[in-house]
């Protein structure tokens, strides 16, 4: 089982409110982040678990992947891609006062939507949690760690420490 670590962040109980404007809030649960990986590293982490294709390989086959969605999509067919989920079209629009109006200048851009396959659905039902410092804190304690003064050799004798 997997472990995900999320702070606790105090916010707006109304969502979108400005934060002059906020009059209340409530504590919720964060998701902590603790890396980044690009995708070569998702390529080479592939071809590490049993892969009988290389880096290279990988990294084609994604690139092929992606551009064949993306023609899809612009066709604007969905593509489901498995475990890994659903991808389709949306648009950012404006509207117009009327129907007669309306023309591809209201289209501001095209968004990609993704829905989740049924193995990152059940992510919750499958992991454990651990509540750990946010950043912030963490920053903090650093600051207040490095803020203290050096022990000396008569704190070093006399650690309190029972051993």
């Amino acid at each position: 089982m997997q472990t995900i670590k999320y702070s606790i962040a105090i916010r707006s109980d109304k969502p979108g409110t400005k934060k002059a404007d906020i009059t209340s809030t409530k504590a919720y649960p964060v998701f902590q982040q603790t890396g980044k990986m690009s995708f070569d590293d998702i390529a080479k982490h592939l071809a590490q678990h049993g892969s009988k294709h290389s880096r290279g390989d990988i990294q084609g086959i994604i690139t092929d992947a992606v551009d064949c969605i993306v023609e899809h999509l612009t066709q604007g067919i969905s593509v489901q891609m498995g475990d890994l989920g659903t991808f389709y079209p949306s648009l950012k629009v404006v509207g117009s006062e009327s129907a007669s109006t309306v023309s591809a200048d209201n289209i501001k851009s095209v968004a990609v939507k993704y829905r989740a396959g049924k193995v990152f659905a059940e992510i919750r039902q499958n992991a454990e949690f651990e509540c750990v410092p946010s950043r912030e804190a963490q920053a903090l304690a650093v600051a207040e760690a490095r803020a203290q003064e050096t022990m000396t050799a008569e704190d070093e004798e006399d650690d309190g420490s029972l051993g």
